[in-house]
């Protein structure tokens, strides 16, 4: 596992910006040509929350917003020397993950960045199939998971995921249930039914509810990206945890409202 880079010569201290300037976030995920997921889309949606984004490419892939053809990796070492960089020049305490190559990979990664930063807070935005269909991991490891999950600040998967990452469960609210024995669980609510759309943040000792309007035309490509990516904004600009998820829920229903697409819209043209 690689240890704490040295700082280039010349690139002084990790920057965190001139007081009353925006606070950096850093997004390692997945190049997705439509913008609609993936790192392009969590920069769009850090910018729009109040932060400047950093961004890191785990993958490339041939896709838009409704066909998905292939992916290729890019290698671990690639990825952190994207990060490294970034880190030795500015000041990151919190980290978005999207989509990774597997679960193994996901843990060395974690532990990297512990090693950087031990107080950097991670959401992990669990991307186990896409909108199209293509499955990117298998059946995940228990012990593996149970491991990564003692490191995040935060998982934010949808109910068909939670049922994949923890199947023994009797039902996606047992599995987030589960899984916030180890760390905190969004369990997003835009596959079940009814006039609202509600989302659950579970901690070891408390769950709140987030509700929203569930929207006619309100299914977009890449709308996992965007909360995970609108919840890390909120957490970096110092919002405790339940208002970090309130405000990302309420950013990106005012972007699954934007228009009838597939593609949402994240700066509103003012009239």
């Amino acid at each position: 596992m690689h240890t704490r880079l040295p700082t280039p010569a010349g690139a002084g201290p990790p920057q965190r910006g001139p007081v009353g300037l925006r606070p950096y976030a850093l997004t390692i995920a997945g190049f997705d040509p439509s913008a609609g997921a993936g790192v392009l889309a969590d920069v769009k949606t850090l910018e729009a929350n109040g932060v400047y984004g950093l961004g890191a490419c785990t993958a490339l892939t041939v896709q838009n917003d409704v066909a998905f053809e292939r992916v290729s990796w890019v290698a671990l070492d690639d990825v952190q020397d994207q990060i490294g960089l970034l880190l030795a020049r500015f000041q990151v305490e919190v980290v978005k993950i999207g989509l990774i190559e597997s679960l193994p990979l996901l843990w060395k990664l974690i532990g990297w960045l512990k090693a950087q930063n031990p107080a950097v807070l991670i959401v992990w935005d669990p991307v186990l199939r896409a909108t199209a269909g293509y499955e990117f991991h298998p059946q995940p490891d228990r012990a593996l998971l149970q491991r990564i999950c003692a490191e995040l600040a935060l998982i934010t998967p949808n109910q068909p995921e939670v049922r994949r990452l923890w199947p023994a469960a009797s039902s996606a609210m047992a599995a987030a249930g589960a899984l916030s024995a180890y760390c905190p669980v969004l369990l997003k609510g835009g596959h079940a039914s009814g006039d609202l759309a509600t989302d659950v943040l579970l901690t070891h000792d408390a769950r709140h509810k987030l509700t929203a309007p569930r929207l006619p035309h309100g299914e977009k490509h890449g709308s996992g990206c965007v909360l995970s990516a609108a919840i890390a904004a909120q957490l970096a600009l110092g919002h405790p945890l339940a208002e970090a998820c309130r405000l990302g829920k309420a950013y990106t229903t005012q972007v699954l409202a934007s228009n009838d697409t597939l593609l949402g819209y994240h700066y509103q043209k003012q009239s």
